[in-house]
């Protein structure tokens, strides 16, 4: 059963209590409706504040410093993970939404894949596609674990070359130009024989701008990472299509408080409103850590999702409204039979 099936079941009782009885009118009866919708929404949102972060989205673990609902985990991050209906975590980006392969917290990085980019299957069919890009504002970065292959570029717009074994060990020694005799053009992942008329060169680019450019003159483009496959072999790595995206973990002593065991282990997680920093607790949320005793209990329900604002403040003038509105019903009309049941009581 759904966790919301009680509430709206009582909601049915009451509503269909209230209606049967004689001893109220049509106008009573809308204006106490009115009430219940107002005031159970109030009491919902308020037992399920600290349940509102999901730590996962499909097969994929949601930890600080991400969060897919707002206020949770770093604001630095905010919004730039969305988890759809169908449990589908994509990373938004200027370029647009990717879908996410994988997140690794103990390398930091952000494996993505790009439906635009060439894939085995395209051969030497070529699709329209876009730039991948990143905003240099935000706290990602593109890996240098990638690397870039361009297909059937212009020789008259892009300097197109081989060059030598040492620059695949040290790029910065070499020039700019795309290698066209790079071990990955010469052993496409997956697919070695993909490619049969076009050609194929490598090339990192160091900003947006020199990806568009080269995009401009080329059919298109894939992105490759290395993967490691051992934490013992750090050498030992494979090619696999996709972009590696690198992330900073912002670690502070909050932070840090508020996720220690011994002190509650909370979740680390901001205020919508003020972007400062939340402990989010089962109780509610505080400022420090989840046991620290010394802060004023009522304060602890403070705002994860800036929804939840307007709707609280509605709730608590319904539930005023209704105590007195339900005090002046009791005082005026019989009590009978089945009206004041515990089946269909409200406080």
């Amino acid at each position: 059963m759904s966790p919301l099936m009680p509430t709206l079941f009582t909601r049915r009782k009451l509503i269909t209590a209230y209606q049967n009885s004689p001893s109220i009118s049509t106008s009573m009866t809308f204006t106490f409706v009115l009430l219940i919708f107002l005031t159970l929404p109030f009491l919902t949102l308020t037992a399920t504040q600290a349940s509102l972060c999901r730590t996962s989205c499909g097969n994929i673990p949601i930890n600080y410093p991400f969060g897919i609902d707002d206020g949770c985990g770093s604001p630095y991050f905010k919004n730039l993970l969305v988890c759809s209906g169908l449990s589908k975590l994509e990373l938004r980006t200027p370029s647009g939404r990717y879908p996410v392969k994988s997140i690794s917290y103990s390398d930091p990085h952000i494996l993505v894949t790009d439906p635009f980019m060439w894939n085995c299957q395209d051969g030497d069919d070529f699709r329209a596609t876009r730039p991948f890009s990143l905003d240099t504002s935000t706290h990602l970065s593109l890996s240098s674990q990638n690397d870039y292959l361009f297909f059937n570029c212009s020789e008259q717009n892009v300097i197109i070359e081989p060059k030598p074994v040492f620059c695949e060990r040290f790029p910065e020694r070499c020039d700019s130009s795309c290698d066209s005799s790079s071990y990955l053009c010469r052993h496409l992942p997956e697919c070695a024989l993909a490619l049969r008329t076009s050609s194929c060169c490598s090339y990192y680019p160091k900003a947006t701008e020199s990806l568009r450019l080269m995009l401009k003159y080329c059919a298109s483009y894939t992105s490759v990472y290395w993967r490691n496959t051992g934490e013992n072999q750090p050498d030992d790595q494979v090619p696999e299509y996709g972009i590696r995206v690198n992330f900073d973990i912002p670690v502070t002593t909050r932070c840090l408080q508020c996720q220690d065991t011994s002190k509650g282990g909370g979740m680390c997680g901001f205020d919508t409103s003020t972007q400062n920093f939340l402990c989010l607790c089962d109780r509610g949320n505080v400022t420090t850590y989840c046991k620290d005793h010394s802060i004023s209990q009522h304060r602890r329900n403070s705002v994860i999702a800036g929804t939840v604002t307007g709707v609280s403040v509605v709730g608590a003038f319904g539930v005023g409204a209704g105590i007195w509105y339900l005090k002046k019903v009791k005082a005026k009309a019989p009590v009978t039979c089945g009206v004041q049941s515990n089946e269909n009581r409200l406080f």
